[in-house]
């Protein structure tokens, strides 16, 4: 079910169904990535575009390592994603921990719900990281621009961007 009212799309026939479904092996393959993030020298390499974003729970209290695809926006990292209980933990004025192989850094999370604040973002990141906008069901126009029929399906769909500013 949509997280979104339904209706026509303003920007035309998406080229995707939407993103893709989680796969049945994805807390293997998370594991793996956060012990591949987590070694020195290593972690630059495989963790070019990841880090590990360290989310508390509201209520537990319990700390979250979430692998996560990123994008570099000026001082800002971008993560586009479905809003996932991990995303419903962060909160305005609580900062957040993420780490790049180094020393854990803080930053400020705000995640971005509405139509407009969703498309401009996702833009961004899929110009930035194509398998990241596949994952994320963002297709391409024959010019090579993120297709914005795309952005919106996954918008509708239940798409948000959190931006971490440093602390």
């Amino acid at each position: 079910m949509s997280e979104h009212a339904s209706s026509e799309n303003p920007y035309g026939t998406p080229t995707t169904s939407g993103p893709e479904p989680i796969p049945s092996h994805q807390a293997v393959m998370n594991g793996v990535v956060r012990a591949l993030l987590r070694v020195p020298g290593l972690s630059g390499i495989v963790g070019k575009r990841l880090m590990i974003l360290h989310v508390v729970g509201r209520k537990s209290g319990k700390v979250y390592d979430v692998p996560l695809a990123y994008t570099t926006h000026g001082d800002n990292l971008l993560i586009g994603t479905a809003l996932r209980p991990w995303v419903k933990n962060l909160r305005a004025g609580t900062p957040v921990q993420a780490s790049f192989g180094g020393k854990p850094r803080t930053f400020d999370p705000v995640v971005h719900t509405t139509e407009a604040d969703v498309l401009r973002l996702y833009e961004i990141i899929a110009r930035d990281n194509k398998q990241n906008a596949k994952y994320n069901g963002i297709g391409f126009t024959a010019d090579g621009s993120p297709s914005k029929a795309d952005i919106y399906q996954t918008w509708q769909q239940g798409g948000v961007v959190v931006e971490l500013t440093p602390h």
